[in-house]
């Protein structure tokens, strides 16, 4: 590999564990609301009907069909209607819950801060992220990973989202980067690979849960350990 003047990092499901966070989120919202005696079956069902309905919405989101504050709340209204709940305020609630809980989780893939750790002796690293701006940042401060980046580029803040050409364009430009001397490291082949690949940046794929693919991909990890050796 080349020696990158700039890598760029994913932030959600590639350094920040956003599954096992989620999870534990999903947790407390379902005990303090007591879901349970409000007619929802159980913390299995709900996840199941939530993780369902925030796939579809998320993608409705990406694709500039929704806003975000309705992306918020809705997504736990059709989840409770699920379950017989007709609860606007309720499903707000929880919304506003979520967002205030997820982002005090502190679970990252393994290797994470050793990894950033050395990388950060040899160039500037920073976030690139379709996640919400307040919500990402406090990720960041929580776990104790803000210390480690340059810049930390939102889509809210670009005014687009990966896998846009915009983006990758608007965060090369605050890192004062040109792609050439540029890594993008991520989860999402879709989103994170072929959206930096286009804009003419190296990319590794991150693929900690062994995901099947078709191949065309320049530099795949396992564990975020392996960064040290390809760079």
């Amino acid at each position: 590999m080349k020696n990158y003047k700039h890598i760029f990092f994913d932030l959600d499901r590639t350094l920040w564990d956003f599954d096992k966070n989620s999870h534990e989120a999903y947790q407390e919202i379902y005990e303090k609301y007591n879901l349970y005696q409000r007619g929802v079956s159980s913390f299995e069902a709900f996840t199941k009907s939530y993780l369902r309905h925030n796939d579809e919405l998320w993608a409705l989101y990406v694709e500039g069909k929704i806003e975000k504050s309705y992306l918020t709340w809705r997504r736990f209204e059709v989840t409770l209607l699920d379950f017989g709940i007709d609860d606007p305020e309720l499903a707000r609630q929880i919304g506003y819950e979520y967002i205030t809980i997820s982002p005090k989780k502190t679970n990252l893939f393994p290797n994470s801060i050793e990894t950033l750790e050395y990388l950060q002796q040899l160039c500037s690293l920073h976030i690139i992220t379709n996640g919400f701006e307040e919500v990402q940042f406090n990720k960041l401060r929580n776990a104790g990973l803000d210390k480690y980046f340059d810049k930390v580029i939102t889509s809210e803040a670009a005014g687009c989202k990966k896998p846009e050409n915009c983006i990758f364009n608007f965060a090369l430009e605050k890192a004062n980067a040109l792609p050439t001397e540029s890594l993008m490291i991520g989860d999402d082949i879709e989103v994170d690979i072929i959206g930096a690949q286009n804009v003419g940046m190296d990319t590794v794929f991150f693929n900690p849960n062994r995901i099947a693919h078709n191949g065309g991909i320049q530099f795949e990890i396992f564990d975020l350990i392996e960064l040290k050796k390809l760079i």
